[in-house]
């Protein structure tokens, strides 16, 4: 059974000027319980397609299902039960001045959940904090931290997606893999599908089995991580991107190491 469906998608912005088209005919199909990886540069329109998804822009045409549901103008509450998002920015996405527990009791209630103290226990465990996190404030947690704390916030509606914008990047490298490690066996665990936005050819091919790659909007080539590691793109982009990344991890192999 097919996760996510985007036939023909358009995306715009209407500036001052002129109109940005962002998303070019775009057109994808995620089976339910895959991780699909899109990929490109800066500006590419990852992830806004992301943004039209869980309805941040309304400038878009074309059609949307998640699950089967045919999505319009308006997201309802049971969307937002199955789908969540996880940003990029763990501080930025968390509000400063409520506390780990204020910020899961609150999406537990406002969707109808019960038992909440028990809730909010399990979902720090299966994010690996403890129970002594649940009254800290996002300031008094580093980096990683929030973004556990901010999956489990998304986990809280039990969703059936998770569309996660460069989840990694804003993270100390040493930390980077233990989010990618723990997206993963969450995925495992709770039979997830993952859409990924990410510009980091390394986190996708760790957690996606196919990828999309994104220029100026349009979707080039869809292949899957079997290709991309034994560098065998069809497109001109896609194999630039390649080698761009491997040009990028051979320089930084070649420099000395200090005594």
């Amino acid at each position: 059974m097919s996760g996510i469906v985007i036939k023909n998608l358009n995306v715009w912005f209407d500036g001052a000027e002129e109109r940005v088209n962002a998303v070019k005919n775009t057109n994808l199909k995620i089976v339910q319980g895959e991780s699909f990886g899109l990929v490109g540069e800066s500006g590419s329109g990852k992830s806004t397609i992301l943004r039209a998804l869980t309805g941040l822009i309304p400038t878009w045409s074309g059609e949307m299902n998640v699950t089967g549901e045919r999505l319009g103008r308006h997201r309802t509450r049971q969307f937002y039960k199955k789908v969540q998002m996880v940003f990029q920015d763990p501080y930025a996405a968390l509000h400063p001045r409520h506390s780990v527990d204020q910020l899961l009791s609150e999406t537990l209630r406002l969707h109808g959940f019960s038992n909440v103290d028990r809730r909010i226990e399990k979902l720090l465990d299966n994010v690996g904090l403890g129970p002594t996190f649940r009254f800290r404030y996002p300031h008094q947690l580093s980096g990683g931290q929030r973004q556990r704390v901010a999956i489990a916030r998304a986990l809280a509606p039990e969703p059936e997606i998770l569309l996660l914008d460069e989840p990694t990047s804003a993270l100390d490298v040493s930390v980077q893999a233990e989010i990618l490690n723990l997206l993963d066996d969450l995925r495992r665990a709770h039979k997830l599908t993952y859409l990924m936005v990410s510009h980091d050819l390394a986190v996708v091919g760790h957690m996606c089995k196919r990828i999309a790659v994104m220029q100026m909007g349009e979707i080039v080539e869809i292949m899957t991580i079997e290709q991309m590691r034994d560098l065998n793109p069809q497109h001109p982009y896609s194999r630039h991107l390649l080698e761009s990344s491997l040009g990028y991890k051979r320089q930084k192999e070649q420099v000395p190491q200090k005594p």
